[in-house]
This record gives structure tokens, C-alpha cells and sequence, in this order.
């Protein structure tokens, strides 16, 4: 359903048509607007540059490598995926974005954080923390996501269905990616507990074997 969405918004996208509530959420933004929430929106939108995605990444496998080694290795590899796709994505469409500058869309900055904040959700939820820390941890991440993609439209990076092709791509591409790498998980311990189950039968003797034994008298 999501990536029915994603195409679906994609393949208007790429007519150069707009959707109205693109111009209705342009129009309610610029109201919001003032001379100090400039820079927040600034330093904020950083966080989906490569300079805060890097950091992010390194952050996020350091404290995954022990939890969960697996995904650990697997951030940095998925999220080099995130920043391919995106391209693909804007080459494919080429819309200018409300500043007339080229391909905005999707919105790499959402679509980044949506998979990178989407995984630190679900690795929350499979988690044996806390309920109240896990809901915590849900909270921030949603707060981060909204805010950077709130701080596109502000800054006129990009229009409402950009920032909407973002969330549905990041998440079809996501849920995909955790459902390969948990069934490849699962299937390697389903193998490696049949092997340990065949050494074991190996080691116990076999029915009607009897071990010698001398009686001394």
C-alpha cells in the first residue's frame, strides 16, 4: 500500500502537477513565519544533510554493536540504500521544488530520517526496555521526523506530496528491509538449531547398542 502511494504521488509528480493542499500547506507555512524560527528551521533540516546523517549513522551502529551486531552492520549498508534510492527518485521525476530549484521529489531529508528514526523505533519496540522508556524513545523520534519535515516546507525546499513521498517510500523501503533481514536472520537460526539438534542425536548411542562391561569377582 505504501509504495502504491509512493508511485501513485510519483507518477502525478512527474506530469509537473501540483496538488492543492500543496499550495494550501505553502500558504499556511509562510504564515508561521519569523525572523528568529529561521535559524531553528535551519539547524534543524541539518540533521538530513550529510553532515547529520554521518554523525547519525555512526552514532546509531556504535550503540546497536552490542544489543544487536546485526543491525549494527546493517545501518550504515541500509541507509546507503536510502540515499540511492532518493536519487533514482528525483532523476526519475525531476519536479522543481517551491524555490524553482531542481528534483524535489521525494524529500531526501524525510525519506532518510523516516528509515533511520523507523528502524530506532522498531528496534525499540522488539526491545526488553522499559514500556515508559520505549514510549519515550517513540515520541522523539516521531518529534525529530515531523520537525525536519515541517522544516522543509518552511524553508521552501519542498512542497507538501514531496515531503509525503518521502514518509510512504521510507517506510515501504523499510518495512521491506526489516522483513529481508529478520526471515535471512530467522532461517540461519532454524539451521543452526537443526545442526546442534543432528550433533546431539549423533552423540547419543543408538537404540539396541550396549557397552561392554567387566565384572570382576
Amino acid at each position: 500500500m505504501l509504495l502504491a502511494s509512493f508511485l501513485a504521488l510519483a507518477l502525478i509528480s512527474a506530469s509537473q502537477q501540483f496538488f492543492e493542499v500543496d499550495h494550501r500547506v505553502r500558504a499556511l507555512v509562510q504564515v508561521s513565519r519569523l525572523p528568529w524560527l529561521d535559524i531553528v528551521m535551519r539547524t534543524v533540516s541539518g540533521l538530513g544533510e550529510n553532515y547529520g546523517l554521518i554523525p547519525l549513522i555512526g552514532l546509531g551502529s556504535a550503540l546497536l554493536w552490542r544489543p544487536s551486531r546485526r543491525w549494527a552492520v546493517t545501518l550504515p549498508l541500509l541507509m546507503a540504500g536510502t540515499g540511492a534510492l532518493q536519487l533514482i527518485a528525483k532523476w526519475a521525476v525531476d519536479r522543481p521544488r517551491p524555490n524553482l530549484a531542481a528534483w524535489g521529489f521525494p524529500s531526501g531529508h524525510v525519506l532518510s530520517l523516516v528509515v533511520y528514526f523507523g528502524l530506532m523505533m522498531y528496534l525499540l519496540a522488539i526491545s526488553t526496555a522499559a514500556r515508559s522508556r520505549r514510549r519515550l524513545g517513540y515520541a522523539g523520534c516521531v518529534a525529530i521526523v515531523l520537525t525536519v519535515a515541517f522544516s522543509r516546507l518552511y524553508l521552501e525546499m519542498h512542497w507538501a506530496s514531496d515531503v509525503a513521498g518521502g514518509f510512504t517510500l521510507g517506510l515501504a523501503y523499510l518495512l521491506l528491509t526489516i522483513w529481508l533481514v529478520e526471515s535471512i536472520a530467522a532461517r540461519r537460526d532454524a539451521g543452526t538449531r537443526s545442526e546442534a539438534q543432528v550433533d546431539l542425536a549423533d552423540d547419543q548411542p543408538a537404540v539396541g547398542d550396549v557397552d561392554p562391561v567387566v565384572i570382576s569377582v
